[in-house]
């Protein structure tokens, strides 16, 4: 059955985290070591007081951090308090820079923030508003030529550094974000084919049982009522032939019964256990002619082999299928039977002279079944008739 997929089949359920997200950590460990290494500068180079001072505002970026930039950092939309974080960030590299222009280095941890919370175009600004301070400074320190070549140098370098880095981010971020997108569609797709290959096996099976039980347990109760209204009828006037009649229908419950018990193991046909096709063939041959006291003739030409077991089940099915037609609506006389082993196929031709039907205006359950079990083996059905003629079934498979 297949109500019950197994583990192997189910859908996995793929990490739809950014790969972005993943590697926060990593870039939480670049701008803490900017930020440690831009303290260290600071305390080397410049006076206790200013240095101390300026040490002291820069690491208030971390509990800044802590606080607020790191949950939204990442996110593809992070709102209205990325701009409270970037104006922080701006108030506190200001404060450290007007005590200690060396503070400035930390520009290089604080600015990619900005393209990973903001737009690209809003990150420009807030680059803008973080150099303003160090350049306000700057200017006031009434520099000479040389000093203004190397500021603006280092604040080209800072701005270009920051830009590229920043937008380089932003891409990832964004790159991130699509292959998150696809992976949710592609779990969501995947889910739904999976639904629909559990229903298509559930539906598959229900029809094959179906057609399990038309082609032997509904056969089978038919031909034990058959027989037993037989019976009934010889009950006064003919015992033994009733009693006779009793012993098929009995026969043929224990034969229904070991249908029944292999269906629910998923055991090969009954009527095949431990015999060749062939030898089956003529068994249902024969009770056909015990049932009806008509004239069955079993014919077997070529060498019999095995077949695949979907093989001969088709072919074991189109057999029973063909003489409960027999047995149920052709009224005939006389019934023959071949079966016909070639080198590439094996075919099965079920011959009767009775009733007749016109093929085109049949709409049972069993001419259906017969031809989907043929096809699914990759065989042929062939069904001849026309009142009053008689009915002509052949089956050939690949063998």
């Amino acid at each position: 059955m297949h109500d019950d997929l197994p583990l192997e089949t189910a859908p996995r359920r793929m990490t739809t985290k950014d790969a972005w997200e993943w590697g926060l950590g990593r870039w939480e460990a670049y701008f803490g070591l900017v930020l440690v290494s831009t303290v260290i500068y600071v305390l080397a180079t410049e006076p206790v007081g200013r240095s101390a001072v300026a040490a002291a505002v820069l690491l208030a970026l971390l509990p800044w951090y802590l606080l607020l930039g790191r949950r939204l950092l990442g996110h593809e939309q992070a709102g209205p308090m990325s701009y409270v974080y970037i104006g922080g960030m701006v108030v506190l590299s200001g404060s450290a820079a007007l005590a200690a222009p060396e503070s400035s280095l930390v520009l290089f941890a604080a600015s990619p923030q900005c393209f990973m919370l903001v737009r690209w175009q809003e990150s420009l600004v807030a680059l803008i508003l973080l150099n303003a301070v160090p350049a306000t400074r700057f200017l006031d320190s009434d520099p000479d030529a040389g000093s203004i070549a190397s500021f603006v140098l280092w604040t080209v370098v800072v701005i270009g550094f920051s830009t590229f880095f920043g937008i380089w981010i932003e891409r990832i971020i964004a790159q991130s974000t699509d292959r998150r997108n696809l992976i949710q569609q592609l779990e969501t797709t995947r889910a739904e084919l999976a639904e629909v290959s559990r229903e298509a096996g559930v539906m598959a099976e229900r029809e094959r049982m179906a057609a399990e039980i038309h082609d032997t347990l509904a056969q089978g109760f038919t031909s034990i009522l058959m027989l037993l209204q037989a019976a009934d009828a010889y009950v006064g006037r003919a015992p033994e032939e009733a009693r006779r009649q009793l012993g098929l229908a009995a026969r043929t419950a224990r034969e229904n019964l070991a249908e029944a018990r292999a269906l629910v193991a998923a055991l090969p046909p009954a009527p095949l256990g431990g015999s060749s096709l062939d030898e089956a063939v003529g068994r249902l041959t024969e009770r056909i002619r015990e049932e009806l006291g008509m004239a069955a003739d079993y014919t077997l030409t070529g060498e019999p082999r095995r077949l695949t077991a979907r093989a001969e089940v088709v072919l074991l099915r189109a057999a029973q299928e063909g003489l409960a037609n027999v047995r149920k609506h052709a009224k005939a006389d006389r019934v023959e039977v071949r079966l016909a082993y070639a080198a590439e196929s094996v075919r099965l031709e079920i011959r009767d002279d009775g009733v007749g039907f016109s093929p085109g205006t049949a709409r049972g359950f069993g001419l259906l079944g017969m031809r989907e079990r043929v096809g699914q083996v990759g065989g042929t059905l062939d069904v001849r008739s026309e009142p009053g003629a008689g009915t002509a079934v052949a089956v050939e498979v690949p063998a």
